[in-house]
Parts: C-alpha cells; sequence; structure tokens
C-alpha cells in the first residue's frame, strides 16, 4: 500500500485498500502472513483454502496493491507482508471484526492460543506481550506509562499514537546483559507500543519490541506454536522469565 504523496489531491481512496482484504481468501492469506514470516504460495493456497492457481491470482492482487512483497529463492517465490504498517492495518480490521463462531474444540484451542501468545508482526502480542511490558515497568527498565489502556487517547488494536515509554539506564543494561542488540541506524522509533486487540493494554513494539523478541527466539525462551501465529514459553522460558522479568507464565 503505497503510501500518499504531499502533492494536492481527492480525498484518500479508501475503497481500493479496503478491496485488497475484503475477498475471503486474500484474508486469510494476510492473517497467515501476520507474524512476519514469508511463506511460499502453496503453504498461502493451503491456508487459504483455495487451489495454487487461485493463490496466485490473489496473491498478484495484493502484490499490486503493495500489500506484499515477494522473494525469489530458486525454484521458490516466498512472499510476506510489506512491512508494518500493512500488519497494522489487517490487525485493526481484525479487531473491528466480529470472532469467527467457534464450532469445534479446535476452534476453541486455537482461540486460547492466540490470546495466550502470538507476534503482531515482529514483536511479541496477547497475554505474554503485555506481561513482558508489564514486566519491564515492574523492574524500572521502562518507565513512562503503566501499559493499561487510555480512553480518549488510545485506539483498540492499533499502533500507539504517541510514545509515552522511554527506556532508562537499567533497561539500556538489562538489554545488554541479554544481548538485545538495538539497530541506531533503524528509522523506526526506540519504544513504541500497540494496543493488544485481545488484552486491550498495551504491549510493547519498535526496535526494542522487535529485537527483544528476536533474541527470546534465539535465546530458546520462545518458539513458534502449532497454531498458525501463536508463540509458546518453552521449558527454558518458563525457568527464565521469573528471574528476569519477574513474571510467571504458563
Amino acid at each position: 500500500m503505497p503510501r500518499r504523496s504531499g502533492a494536492a489531491g481527492g480525498d484518500a481512496d479508501i475503497a481500493a485498500v479496503a478491496a485488497l482484504f475484503a475477498e475471503p481468501a486474500r484474508s486469510r492469506i494476510v492473517l497467515a502472513l501476520l507474524d512476519g514470516r514469508a511463506l511460499p504460495a502453496s503453504r498461502l493456497a493451503s491456508e487459504a483454502g483455495v487451489a495454487a492457481s487461485t493463490a496466485s491470482e490473489h496473491l498478484a492482487v495484493l502484490l499490486a496493491g503493495g500489500a506484499v512483497e515477494v522473494e525469489d529463492e530458486g525454484r521458490h517465490r516466498y512472499y510476506r507482508l510489506a512491512n508494518a504498517e500493512v500488519a497494522e492495518v489487517v490487525e485493526h480490521l481484525a479487531s473491528m471484526a466480529e470472532a469467527a463462531p467457534v464450532r469445534s474444540l479446535r476452534d476453541g484451542t486455537r482461540a486460547q492460543a492466540l490470546r495466550a501468545g502470538r507476534t503482531c508482526y515482529d514483536h511479541l502480542a496477547g497475554q505474554l506481550g503485555v506481561a513482558v511490558l508489564g514486566g519491564l515497568i515492574e523492574r524500572g527498565h521502562v518507565r513512562g506509562h503503566d501499559g493499561s489502556f487510555r480512553p480518549g487517547v488510545d485506539r483498540r488494536a492499533s499502533r500507539g499514537s504517541d510514545a509515552p515509554y522511554e527506556l532508562t539506564t537499567s533497561g539500556r543494561a538489562w538489554l545488554d546483559e541479554l544481548g538485545v542488540v538495538i539497530p541506531e541506524s533503524e528509522r523506526r522509533p526506540l519504544l513504541a507500543h500497540c494496543v493488544d486487540w485481545t488484552e486491550q493494554r498495551h504491549h510493547l513494539s519498535g526496535r526494542v519490541g522487535a529485537r527483544l523478541t528476536t533474541r527470546l527466539f534465539e535465546l530458546g525462551w520462545i518458539e513458534r506454536g502449532p497454531v498458525r501465529r501463536t508463540i509458546v514459553v518453552t521449558d527454558r522460558g518458563r525457568a527464565s522469565f521469573p528471574d528476569a522479568l519477574g513474571i510467571a507464565v504458563c
């Protein structure tokens, strides 16, 4: 989805953007990509429940609209969401949509797993993401707000509109000790937040949120869950999170 230019023009063409996600199979494709990974067209066809040729047609529409990008690796093509802005749009649409009815044990298990822990593009979300930010605040590593939803300021299930959080000296020391390397050259904010759509509290994004999540994967504290987009805490994580951030995880 290309940004609007600063040139004079008419109203934003919201319908064209909305149409990218209005088709059920395309919506399932972008939801499958919401964890930030690049997936092959065959996997996306399976996620969308359509034939490979149909998935290719939908991916062409998403490519033309700037919602996804593609990487060629040998004979295979891998698709991912174009950027964090697209992920934010999809998350916001998910918050506005009514939850699909739970018609089976599998549906109920998936909904519970998504709430417990998932990725919001490249950072932690769900109960785990909210708990991590809460632990950082409680330990004095992050300050500025208590992590709660702010009526009249926050929009539900969206990136924060301001920057109430700041990283403290102890926070920088803690990240260094954990081995989290924060790039200084990236344009995205050091600390940012999203309003978590299941918990209605803040979870951490920005450079710190993304790189901390990457490091937790590297340390083996978390891993991808069996349900798409979900994150599960490993035995190592259950042993480490209480000491590191004072949070107990199941």
